[in-house]
């Protein structure tokens, strides 16, 4: 697929309408499959991954996206950011456009000192890591070559900081939605669902790598360096420690195991396994946390993130609100947004929300209880059905954990914190909490108000394989049945689209013709025909 950049003006070419020609290819051909491969892709054809030059984050609209949106959004980013490249690109199969967009590597470093992007230092300057600047750029590694200097996560998260910082100026506005002085404008379209994704493109190459030094070894350890430059610090950091608590979950599981196997049966034997396996669990906890700081440390300070920008210095997060003022300990202008107002929010919305839902997870665990009371009173029932409402409250807690994430992200956002660090840690309670009491108020219902031991068991055991059923699902059945659906529902469409083609080509055999179709540049004041076959930015391919 040819990209139409924004550096140099598109011609703008007239096109013959495959509609309008399709009875000339019957006479030629003597058959109407002729336009079958422009409308219909293959299921193989659409697995391969089209690799895209010179693309580092990728922006996708809507099918109904009109020209004036596209032209005012390409020339807002040109002013705002004039630093990134943008290639356009219209993927005919899916009436989708896209702005792929990338930077230069000058630019890229003057960003990274914008930002204050930690890289390592050359051992002669002293090595270890620190900020990004450009006035001392020859005491960083790998500066001389810019293939290997930025990695692929540090050139998308550059760029992604600046189209998250594109800020809309006093009275814009696009349509219906009227910007506010300052408001991030990605983020808002987003919302308004004008833009349908924003996201980084992966690199084949690196992830082929990953496959088999990370997914395919099982029996070898993790390439954190190379998750980390791929990936970022927080997914390498996760994976580290989930490494970590994996293998030093085999302790207490020797054990456990050894206990269970060893014991006599009588009750007494029972009581002093478990007073021993409680005590191993205490020590082997404190060990574990003890030794997780110390590797944590190790990992922060080796990827640069030991020491984290004060809240003074921190840059406020793209998506904060508020009106502006000039600071009266920095004396730049910057967005307020008043605490009472979020205290108010807090006290009048998210409290009551957050008790609704744990009063609705309250009664439905008093719900499924008195259904469970129901079946056991009914004695000719199979025992299989005598299950179905535990079964029914493990499914029901797993669902709700979605709902709830939802509903703390919601109320996260509508609070209006303006540090990223502030924002995530009051997202990280509000999730801990519904979690929390979602997850185990029955467990402690069962286990100090019934005191029913053996119900306890079964309610555990139901929960531990509902969630891990859930969670197995979700990660690896629910993207792959997901992607088929997806393949099966465009290749349906083509096909729909091939036989009106064929019916239109039947009505009008005696018609003839050209459709115009003209793309936009930036320094053309044209516009696209709406209603004509766009296909001016490459044949085939994938966006």
């Amino acid at each position: 697929m040819s990209p139409a950049s924004i550096s140099s003006p598109l011609s703008c070419l007239p096109r013959p309408d495959p509609l309008l020609l399709a009875p000339l290819a019957d006479k030629l051909f003597g058959k109407r499959l002729v336009q079958a491969g422009r409308y219909i892709m293959s299921h193989k054809s659409w697995m391969k991954t089209v690799p895209t030059e010179n693309c580092d984050v990728l922006m996708t609209f809507a099918d109904t996206t009109d020209d004036h949106t596209l032209l005012w959004l390409l020339n807002h980013i040109r002013l705002g950011i004039p630093e990134l490249i943008i290639q356009i690109r219209h993927h005919r199969h899916t009436k989708v456009y896209a702005f792929f967009v990338t930077a230069t590597y000058e630019s890229l470093l003057r960003g990274a000192d914008e930002m204050g992007l930690r890289k390592p230092v050359k051992a002669e300057f002293g090595g270890g890591t620190r900020s990004f600047s450009c006035e001392e750029d020859y005491i960083y590694e790998n500066i001389e070559n810019e293939l290997y200097f930025f990695s692929s996560q540090e050139r998308q998260h550059i760029i992604r900081y600046w189209l998250e910082n594109l800020r809309a100026k006093h009275g814009e506005s696009l349509h219906n939605i009227h910007f506010l002085e300052g408001q991030p404008v990605i983020p808002e379209l987003v919302a308004r669902g004008v833009i349908q994704q924003v996201f980084p493109v992966h690199e084949q190459r690196i992830l082929n790598r990953l496959m088999k030094s990370w997914v395919q070894a099982i029996c070898e350890a993790q390439p954190l360096d190379e998750i980390c430059d791929y990936f970022g610090v927080k997914i390498a950091m996760y994976f580290a420690w989930l490494g970590f608590y994996t293998s030093a979950l085999v302790y207490p599981a020797v054990l456990g195991s050894i206990l269970y196997t060893f014991t006599e049966s009588d009750q007494t034997s029972r009581d002093i396994c478990c007073v021993v396996f409680a005590i191993f669990n205490v020590i082997w906890a404190t060990l574990f946390l003890e030794e997780w700081k110390r590797r944590g440390a190790e990992f922060a300070y080796k990827w640069g993130t030991l020491d984290t920008p004060a809240e003074s210095i921190e840059e406020p997060r793209p998506q904060f609100r508020g009106v502006k003022r000039v600071s009266p300990v920095t004396n730049v202008e910057e967005f307020y947004y008043p605490p009472w107002k979020r205290l108010l929010f807090q006290g009048l919305v998210s409290l009551p929300v957050c008790l609704i839902c744990l009063s609705v997870v309250f009664l439905v665990m008093l719900g499924c209880f008195e259904l469970q009371e129901l079946v056991l009173s009914i004695k000719e029932l199979p025992r299989l059905i005598r299950f179905l409402p535990k079964i029914a409250l493990a499914v029901i807690v797993t669902a709700c954990d979605d709902v709830y994430r939802k509903i703390a992200y919601w109320l996260n956002d509508m609070e209006n914190y303006r540090l990223q660090s502030a924002y995530e840690k009051h997202l990280i309670i509000k999730m801990v909490l519904f979690q929390f009491v979602n997850s185990y108020l029955s467990l402690f219902y069962i286990g100090f108000y019934l005191k029913d031991m053996e119900r306890l068991k079964e309610l555990v055991l139901l929960f531990s394989l509902s969630q891990s059923l859930v969670r197995q699902l979700k990660d690896a059945l629910l993207p792959s049945i997901t992607l088929q659906l997806h393949l099966f529902l465009i290749s349906l469409k083509g096909l729909l689209r091939f036989c009106w083609s064929l019916a239109v080509s039947k009505v009008g055999s005696g018609a003839g013709g050209a459709g115009v179709c003209v793309y936009v540049s930036p320094h053309c004041s044209k516009s696209i025909q709406p209603h004509a076959t766009c296909d001016c930015v490459g044949e085939g391919g994938g966006s």
